[in-house]
């Protein structure tokens, strides 16, 4: 559902300086990205409820995390081999440096394989 609009004062954009019209795009720019940010976000939490709904991850569904930092193109990191039990979509193939949230849990004890996928 679509929020409405805030109100904001009317303001003819004829009559801006340059500046201030320059100072406008980049906090529209910077509103748009926070927006698809945050949409973004909340349709990685859709999808992973569905698919923990249908008894699967999302790196089950989608074959592993593409386009993150560092890959370079085409390069997959491969197939998600552990899961964070509080947010499924927070995964780990077992390559590389572990996850924040598996170390936490390792240092309190934790098995590896408690996380498996």
């Amino acid at each position: 559902m679509k929020q409405a609009a805030k109100k904001s004062p009317a303001f003819n954009i004829d009559k801006m300086s340059l500046k201030d019209l320059v100072d406008l795009e980049a906090k529209v720019q910077k509103a748009i990205a926070a927006v698809r940010d945050r949409d973004r976000a909340a349709l990685k939490e859709k999808m992973a409820e569905m698919a923990k709904t249908h008894g699967f991850s999302v790196g089950e569904l989608f074959g592993g995390v593409r386009g993150a930092k560092g890959a370079g193109k085409g390069k997959s990191l491969g197939v998600a081999k552990y899961a964070n039990p509080e947010n499924k979509s927070d995964t780990w193939t077992g390559r590389g440096r572990k996850p924040n949230w598996l170390l936490e849990r390792l240092k309190k004890g934790a098995k590896l394989n408690d996380f498996a996928i």
